[in-house]
């Protein structure tokens, strides 16, 4: 059908929220207002709903391969997971390509993977592995496919150094391109690793001891030197875990540096004793950063609340347990790293941010959705219920009770981080561009309806601008 129409739901945006109907025509919003009629039209009802801009993750792995094994999902699964869980737009960090390769390499070796699989829509980071000359020069033509943002590890094999980085962010001011980081000091997970497993510790619990939060608030002290060195180049911190990282990002910004945060659900609703479950079940929330302290979350919750954190994206990463266990089960640092949460986003962040208190609604749909968006390059094609944008919606309804198991979600892991949770609230339906893709727990779309999406960053958000959290 060309028309969508919904009625009777509160239509809430970052910046307010009115009750209207809202009007889709040919995969874009045409029209939001009272009492809206539209001959022809399919009509939703979204009466005792929320009716919110569709969710946009930053920070997903759907088709990453670590320590030799894939995770489960791919871009089919991964994107229906997504979708079930009110997410309309992913933009995924590819994982390292072979040793030597193109910046592009792994840009082209994604999108042949996501092609005709994905039900919402993607985007797509860089990655920087190395850097030369050549690399310096493919820079210039991530814009124009599409890609103004990259990304840099201070970890792993793939890990640069300092020189390294002031030159990828030297070149990527001059581009208006924006440099994301994962930031953990390899140093210290080296030296720490090493010395507990002399000692004999390879239980999950010293995975997280390996990586204390000073390995993080490090790296990023460390990442903001280096880009007030290059001439105050913005960046981007991912997964955000500490309350020290956090503060060396408040203390950058007054200083007039542009740094923008993201933190993950895992961060804000887990913490370091879960990693002593019995029977190994540690293993299965081993992740980089790893869960920390309740101080910690604390703090992130606080920064969300303020402003001082931007974003909540997931780093989903569908490693199954069996895998973790077969893996790491005598050595923790052997376990691959990573936890699947892509579709209980949106649902762990309302019913633990809003309905207690700790996020007003407005705010809820600016972190998962505007904010993500403005950052990433989407706006206002996404994280908007405004005429002009896509029809990307979610229906939510506020009082849908769930207790998150594994049976209920889409992913294909063979469990969740947060099993055993009870939340308020769920999605009852997801469109993506005008077209219902979910509806009442049934997926209606078929494989290859999501989109590859060109990002373009807004003007001012890979230059300096003195930013106040």
């Amino acid at each position: 059908m060309d028309y969508i129409l919904i009625k009777n739901g509160l239509i809430v945006n970052a910046g307010d929220a009115f009750r209207a109907d809202l009007l889709i025509y040919r995969g874009v919003i045409a029209r939001i207002g009272a009492d809206l009629e539209q001959q022809d039209a399919t009509v939703i009802d979204a009466k005792g709903c929320y009716v919110i801009p569709g969710g946009v993750d930053a920070h997903t792995h759907l088709n990453l391969t670590a320590k030799g094994v894939k995770v489960g999902d791919g871009f089919f699964l991964g994107t229906v997971s997504a979708a079930f869980g009110g997410t309309t737009c992913v933009v995924e960090h590819p994982g390292f390509g072979p040793v030597g390769c193109s910046l592009l390499h792994q840009l082209v070796h994604y999108q042949e993977e996501a092609r005709g699989q994905a039900v919402v829509d993607y985007g797509l980071h860089a990655v920087f592995q190395h850097v030369d000359a050549k690399v310096l020069d493919e820079m210039a033509h991530l814009a124009e496919k599409g890609v103004p943002t990259g990304k840099i590890y201070l970890t792993y094999d793939g890990r640069l150094d300092d020189r390294e980085i002031l030159e990828v962010l030297d070149r990527a001011h001059g581009l208006g391109l924006l440099t994301a980081f994962h930031a953990e000091n390899d140093g210290i997970i080296r030296f720490l690793s090493d010395k507990l497993r002399a000692e004999g510790k390879f239980a999950p619990v010293y995975h997280a001891l390996s990586r204390p939060d000073c390995c993080e608030a490090e790296a990023i002290q460390r990442i903001l030197h280096l880009a007030e060195a290059a001439g105050n180049v913005p960046v981007y911190v991912v997964h955000l875990s500490t309350a020290r990282g956090l503060r060396a990002i408040e203390e950058a910004r007054q200083r007039g540096l542009t740094v923008y945060a993201e933190v993950c659900p895992q961060h804000l609703l887990l913490d370091d004793s879960c990693y002593l479950e019995p029977e190994y079940g540690g293993l299965k929330y081993i992740m980089a950063p790893p869960a920390r302290k309740k101080e910690d979350a604390a703090a992130l919750w606080h920064g969300l609340e303020t402003g001082s954190i931007d974003a909540v994206a997931t780093d989903h990463c569908s490693f199954n347990f069996a895998d973790k266990l077969a893996l790491g089960k005598e050595d923790f640092s052997k376990c691959p790293g990573g936890i699947p949460g892509v579709e209980t986003r949106l649902p762990l962040i309302f019913s633990e941010g809003v309905l207690k208190g700790r996020l007003s609604l407005s705010r809820f749909v600016d972190v998962v959705s505007t904010a993500p968006a403005k950052i990433m390059g989407l706006y206002p094609r996404k994280g908007i219920l405004a005429p002009g944008s896509d029809g990307d919606v979610v229906i939510f309804d506020p009082v849908k009770d769930k207790t998150i198991t594994p049976a209920k979600l889409h992913h294909n892991a063979d469990y969740s981080p947060y099993e055993g949770m009870s939340v308020k609230g769920w999605p009852v339906a997801t469109l993506v561009r005008g077209h219902v893709v979910v509806e009442h727990d049934r997926l209606l779309a078929e494989k290859g309806w999501g989109e590859y999406v060109p990002r373009h960053l807004m003007s001012d958000t890979a230059s300096n601008k003195e930013t106040t959290g």
